[in-house]
C-alpha cells in the first residue's frame, strides 16, 4: 500500500502541495456549502423494517382493503388530578381545536353528538381521566406531527388554563412522533456544542498547546462540512436521511478525525527531532503513519459497508452515511490533515517546541514504565487483565431488552405525561391498538366475524377486539385489537407472537376460511425483535471475518490478526457486561434497546481495531531492528501516550451522547466510552503485548 499512499503524502508534504492542498479542502467546502442544505433532506417517516417483514405487509394489505383509514392515531387527553374531568371543558377544547381547522387533522371524534352511555366509554372509571381519538392524515411526516400537535395544544392547553386542575395532552403514535422530531432538533445542537467544547478542552489540558487543539478542530469542521453538505446531494437523489443516523454520524466524524490528527501529530513531533526541515519531516512522518492510518479508516469503512447486509433498515441505512463520512475522512487523513500540521510546523507544538537535534525526544510519562513492567511480566500483567474482562463479560447474560420507546424519552415530555396517564387509568392497550385483518376469497358473515370477536375476547391478554371495518364484499375484515398488557411491553410481543400462531386455529373455529395478517405497533416490534436478533449474528460473523482478512493484508501474518480481533471481541463483550451493569446503577436502565448492542459493536470493533493497527504497525516497523521483547517495550512506549490520549478524547466524545434527551443514545455513548477505555488502557497497553510475547518468537 505503501507504494500508492508514499507519492501521495510525499507531495502533500512540500510547499507546493500543502498548499494545493489546503486551497482545493476550502474551496470544496465553500463550494458545497453553496449547493443544498441538509436539514431539508431529513426523513421524518423511516421504515426500519424490510419490506417482508409480516406487519409491513399487514400494512400493505390494509392500505390496498381500506385505503381511508390509513392516517395516523393520535390520542387527546384530559385530565384533573385533583377529581372528576369537566365535560363541559373538554367539549370547549374540543370545539377549539376544531374550529382552528388544523391542516393534517383528519378527524376528532365529535362527542357532543354522542348519547351519554355511548360517552361514558371516553372516561376512566373515577372520571379522572378523559381520552378522544383523532386521526391525522396519512402521508404526512413527524415534522408535520409536531406542528400540528404543538398548535392543537397550545389551544387546547390555553382553555383548560380557565378551569381549577384541567391538563390537557397529546400522545398516542402522532403525539410521540411529534415530540420525538422537536427532541433531536433541540438535542443535535447541543450534542454538536458539547462535542466540541469536550475535544477542546482535553486537547488544551492534554497537550497545552492552544495551537495542537485548533488545528485537529479546524480540520474536524472542514470535513464534517464536506461530508454534511456531500450527504444532502445523496440526500436530494433518494438517500434516506433521519435525525439519529445524523447524529450518531457527527460523532464518528469528530472522533475519527481528532483521532487520526493525533497519530499523525504525534509522529511528526518526533520527525521535527530529526530533521531541520519542518516539509522532510512531516514526508518521513507520513511514511511511517500514513499506511496504518489510511488502513485503520479502512477498516472502519469495510466494517460500515458489512451494514449493507443487514435485513433491519437502521442498520442497512447506516452503510452510505457512514461509509460516505468514512471515505472523506481517509482522504482528509492522508492530505488535508498533514498538509494543515505541515503549515503551522513546529509553532503546531508551542510552548513545547521539538528541536532539531536534541537528545531527549519525548517524554514517555508513565508508558515507559508500563511498557517496562508489561514486557517483564506478561503473564501477571495480561492474565489479570483476562480475568477482570471475562468477569465482566458474563454480565451479558443478565441483558435484557426494553421495547417501551416512551419510557426512553424525558419524563416531562407532553407525549409521555399523556402516555403515562392513560396507561394508568384506562386498559393499557388503548394507547397503541393492534389492527387485525381477515382476507377471504369468500364473504364473511356476521356470525363468523362475530364468532371471531368472540375468540379473541377469551384471551386474557384481550382487553377488548372490535369490529372496526369490512369491505363492500365482506371477503375482508379489519378488528381492532386492544391489549390488557402495555402494547411496548415484552410480555405484549410475546403473546402477539403466539396469536400470530394461533391465528389458523381461529379461523377454523370461527368458520372462515382465509388469512389474517396483523398491523400496529406491538407486531412490528414482534418483527423487529426477531430482525434484530438475526442480524446481531449476521453483523458480528461478517464484520470479524472481513476485519481479519484486511489484518492479514496489513500484518502478513497469520497470528497476529487473530490476536488483534481475539481482543477487540473479548472488550466489546466486556464492555457491554460491564455498560449493563453500571446504567443499571447509576442510571436505572434496568432493561436497554436491542439497538444498543449493535451500534455498541459497529463503532468498538472498528474504531477499536484502529488501536491494536497504531501499535502492531510500530511493533512491526521496530521489530526489523530489535528482538521481540525490545520491540514491543519501544512499541508500547512510544505509542502509549498518543494512544491513551486519543482514547480518552474518542471515549470523552463518545460521552457527548449522555446530553441527549433519548435513553437509546444516552446508553449507548455511555457503553461506547466505557468500551474504548477498556480497549485503550487494558487491551492495548497489556492484553494484546502479552499475547505477543507469548507466540511471538524472535527469528
Amino acid at each position: 500500500m505503501n507504494k500508492f499512499l508514499n507519492p501521495i503524502t510525499d507531495w502533500v508534504s512540500t510547499k507546493k502541495g500543502m498548499t494545493i492542498t489546503l486551497i482545493f479542502w476550502v474551496v470544496l467546502m465553500l463550494g458545497l456549502s453553496m449547493g443544498l442544505r441538509l436539514n431539508d433532506y431529513k426523513v421524518a417517516n423511516f421504515q426500519s423494517l424490510p419490506n417482508n417483514a409480516e406487519s409491513i405487509i399487514a400494512d400493505n394489505k390494509l392500505k390496498e382493503y381500506f385505503p381511508n383509514d390509513q392516517g395516523t392515531p393520535g390520542i387527546l387527553v384530559f385530565h384533573n388530578s385533583e377529581g372528576e374531568v369537566d365535560p363541559e371543558a373538554t367539549k370547549e377544547i374540543l370545539a377549539g381545536i376544531t374550529e382552528a381547522n388544523l391542516e393534517g387533522v383528519d378527524s376528532i371524534v365529535d362527542i357532543s353528538q354522542l348519547p351519554p352511555p355511548a360517552l361514558e366509554g371516553f372516561f376512566s372509571e373515577d372520571k379522572s381521566t378523559m381520552i378522544i381519538p383523532m386521526t391525522l392524515e396519512a402521508g404526512l411526516g413527524s415534522a408535520d406531527f409536531a406542528e400540528i400537535n404543538d398548535e392543537a395544544s397550545d389551544i387546547g392547553s390555553d382553555i383548560a388554563a380557565g378551569y381549577d386542575n384541567m391538563e390537557f395532552y397529546i400522545t398516542g403514535p402522532a403525539g410521540i412522533a411529534g415530540d420525538t422530531v422537536k427532541l433531536f432538533e433541540e438535542a443535535d445542537f447541543v450534542l454538536l456544542i458539547a462535542t466540541v467544547l469536550i475535544i477542546l478542552v482535553l486537547l488544551i489540558v492534554i497537550y497545552r498547546s492552544p495551537l495542537l487543539a485548533f488545528i485537529p478542530l479546524l480540520a474536524t469542521i472542514i470535513v464534517y462540512q464536506v461530508v454534511n453538505q456531500t450527504l444532502a446531494f445523496m440526500g436530494s437523489a433518494g438517500l434516506e436521511l433521519t435525525s439519529q443516523t445524523m447524529s450518531i454520524m457527527s460523532i464518528l466524524l469528530f472522533a475519527a478525525v481528532i483521532d487520526y490528527s493525533l497519530f499523525v501529530f504525534s509522529r511528526y513531533r518526533e520527525e521535527l527531532n530529526h530533521y531541520e526541515d519542518k516539509y522532510k519531516a512531516m514526508k518521513f512522518a507520513m511514511r511511517a503513519t500514513g499506511e496504518p492510518v489510511f488502513f485503520a479508516g479502512g477498516t472502519v469503512l469495510a466494517a460500515m459497508l458489512i451494514l449493507f447486509f443487514a435485513d433491519f433498515r437502521d442498520y442497512a441505512n447506516f452503510a452510505p452515511i457512514f461509509g460516505t463520512a468514512v471515505f472523506i475522512i481517509m482522504i482528509a487523513s492522508i492530505t488535508l490533515i498533514p498538509a494543515l500540521f505541515t503549515l503551522f510546523g513546529r509553532k503546531a507544538f508551542w510552548p513545547k517546541v521539538p528541536k532539531y537535534g536534541q537528545a531527549k525526544e519525548v517524554k514517555h510519562g508513565i508508558w515507559g514504565p508500563v511498557a517496562k513492567f508489561v514486557v517483564n511480566k506478561p503473564l501477571l500483567s495480561g492474565g489479570l487483565v483476562a480475568v477482570l474482562m471475562i468477569i465482566s463479560a458474563l454480565n451479558v447474560l443478565n441483558l435484557d431488552f426494553e421495547f417501551d420507546t416512551v419510557k426512553s424519552f424525558p419524563e416531562d415530555m407532553p407525549s409521555r405525561v399523556g402516555y403515562e396517564i392513560v396507561e394508568q387509568n384506562f386498559d393499557k392497550g388503548e394507547i397503541a391498538p393492534s389492527t387485525l385483518l381477515v382476507e377471504s376469497d369468500e364473504p364473511i358473515s356476521e356470525e363468523a366475524a362475530a364468532a371471531l370477536s368472540e375468540q379473541l375476547m377469551a384471551y386474557d391478554e384481550v382487553a377488548s377486539a372490535r369490529l372496526s371495518g369490512q369491505t363492500e364484499d365482506s371477503t375482508a375484515v379489519k378488528y381492532s385489537v386492544a391489549l390488557s398488557l402495555n402494547p411496548y411491553s415484552t410480555e405484549a410481543l410475546d403473546f402477539v407472537e403466539k396469536l400470530r400462531g394461533d391465528s389458523d386455529a381461529l379461523l377454523e373455529d370461527a368458520s372462515i376460511d382465509g388469512d389474517t395478517y396483523f398491523g400496529g405497533i406491538t407486531p412490528k416490534l414482534v418483527d423487529e425483535r426477531e430482525v434484530n436478533n438475526s442480524d446481531i449474528y449476521k453483523i458480528v460473523i461478517l464484520e470479524t471475518l472481513l476485519i481479519l482478512v484486511l489484518l492479514f493484508a496489513l500484518t502478513r501474518s497469520w497470528k497476529m490478526p487473530i490476536y488483534m480481533m481475539a481482543t477487540i471481541l473479548l472488550s466489546y463483550v466486556s464492555a457491554l457486561g460491564l455498560g449493563i451493569f453500571l446504567v443499571d446503577v447509576l442510571f436505572g436502565y434496568e432493561a436497554i434497546s436491542t439497538r444498543v448492542p449493535v451500534y455498541a459493536f459497529i463503532f468498538l470493533v472498528a474504531l477499536g481495531i484502529d488501536y491494536n493497527i497504531i501499535l502492531v504497525s510500530r511493533f512491526m516497523e521496530e521489530r526489523k531492528m530489535h528482538k521481540v521483547k525490545d520491540a514491543l517495550e519501544i512499541a508500547i512506549r512510544n505509542t502509549g501516550g498518543v494512544i491513551s490520549s486519543a482514547g480518552i478524547i474518542l471515549a470523552a466524545t463518545f460521552a457527548a451522547l449522555t446530553t441527549m434527551p433519548i435513553a437509546d443514545l444516552f446508553v449507548f455513548g455511555f457503553m461506547v466510552s466505557i468500551g474504548i477505555l477498556i480497549d485503550t488502557f487494558l487491551v492495548r497497553g497489556m492484553l494484546l503485548p502479552a499475547l505477543i510475547l507469548f507466540f511471538e518468537k524472535d527469528k
